[in-house]
């Protein structure tokens, strides 16, 4: 090969080499503006901060049944609860007179239909249907009463 051949074929590889790290460095500055931070997954630190969060935030929460709440909150501080149902587990707080549901995690055979997350004025609602059947679903509401979430399956 001659020497023209020579500087032209490595001008072409740097020329290739120089695009592919500027792409690679426009990836990296401009990456975390292509996803919003709620659509990416929480790292185990992450989670273990949150839960500490909620911990904190309400301590007396408890795993609920039904829509009997206990008497009454022990703080003015957003009180929390997981409710069981057939198709899923739904978690739910109150703050004052505003329900939220916090998280809903369907069952195996069930997938998340809806859910009107709140924090709302009257209540917040979700539904579970069922992944092989429409036509099996579960529907909820969460209202607050006294300050303490509860569930209302329709």
């Amino acid at each position: 090969m001659n020497r023209r051949t020579l500087l032209m074929t490595g001008g072409w590889l740097g020329a290739a080499v120089f695009a592919v790290l500027v792409g690679l460095g426009a990836i990296t500055v401009i990456g975390d503006g292509l996803t919003a931070p709620e659509t990416r997954p929480l790292s185990a630190a992450e989670v273990a901060d949150e839960l500490a969060r909620q911990l904190a935030v309400s301590p007396s929460a408890s795993v609920g049944t039904g829509d009997r709440p206990p008497s009454a909150p022990a703080s003015a501080a957003a009180v929390t609860r997981t409710f069981p149902t057939r198709a899923g587990t739904v978690v739910a707080r109150c703050a004052g007179t505003r329900p939220e549901v916090v998280s809903m995690s369907p069952r195996q055979g069930f997938e998340l239909h809806e859910q009107d997350r709140g924090p709302q004025d009257d209540d917040a609602e979700g539904e579970f249907r069922g992944r092989h059947d429409g036509d099996d679903r579960i529907k909820f509401e969460i209202v607050c009463r006294g300050g303490v979430p509860a569930l209302i399956e329709d």
